[in-house]
């Protein structure tokens, strides 16, 4: 009896081997495709904009527009600095009441030049802002035509503050494609040499600077 359950057992196991061997094995996964490496642009783009031919002359007018405002200013200045050094110069010889009328008079002149100048900064910073914005989203739209035409999928701006990019080959930055590419669409000529001092650098009024903010898609572009 033992003997017959055990001959039984082998041939069910050599029954079971056969059909495993006559089973066809699956087939081996096909090796999978090379990936294409995808592409990744960096740009300084609030430079691109400042340095297109467009911007270029747009920002040089906006400072020659502000130019008699910042000579009100420089020559407000130079008051209140005179008056003071007068002051300072007579003082052993004025009396209480002309040291106050003359103090008074500075103290006037200093509010004068405060609000003056405050009134100006305004006034240009929200002047540039819009000037920035509109060049900004122009240059931006001609930045992505460029970027599908190469196949970047990604494009950086390396020039803002919190920007991902620590490292970046000069082969991956697009900046002067852009601003070459942007130039040719405008077809606005390189602008004359500007002189090297600035229209605010003699008023102690610095000229505010360009935000530094990547405009949005305009909406419908592709």
């Amino acid at each position: 009896m033992k003997r017959s359950l055990a001959l039984t057992v082998t041939l069910a196991l050599g029954m079971a081997a056969g059909a495993a061997a006559q089973t066809p094995a699956a087939p081996a996964a096909a090796p999978p495709a090379t990936a294409q490496p995808t592409k990744v642009a960096v740009i300084a783009f609030q430079v691109a904009v400042a340095q297109t031919n467009e911007g270029q002359r747009d920002f040089a007018d906006l400072e020659k527009k502000f130019q008699p405002r910042q000579d009100h200013l420089k020559a407000l200045s130079d008051e209140v600095d005179s008056l003071t050094k007068q002051l300072q110069a007579q003082s052993a010889t004025l009396s209480e009441a002309q040291k106050t009328q003359k103090s008074s008079e500075i103290d006037t002149k200093k509010k004068q030049l405060d609000r003056d100048a405050e009134d100006a900064r305004t006034d240009f910073q929200q002047q540039m802002n819009d000037l920035y914005q509109t060049l900004a989203s122009k240059v931006y739209d001609s930045m992505q035509a460029y970027a599908e035409k190469e196949g970047y999928a990604l494009v950086l701006d390396m020039a803002e503050q919190q920007s991902p990019v620590l490292y970046a080959t000069q082969t991956t930055n697009i900046t002067k494609a852009v601003v070459d590419a942007y130039n040719l669409k405008s077809g606005v000529p390189a602008p004359p040499p500007q002189p090297a001092a600035g229209a605010g650098s003699s008023t102690g009024t610095p000229l505010a600077p360009a935000p530094r903010t990547t405009p949005k898609p305009a909406s419908g572009s592709h």
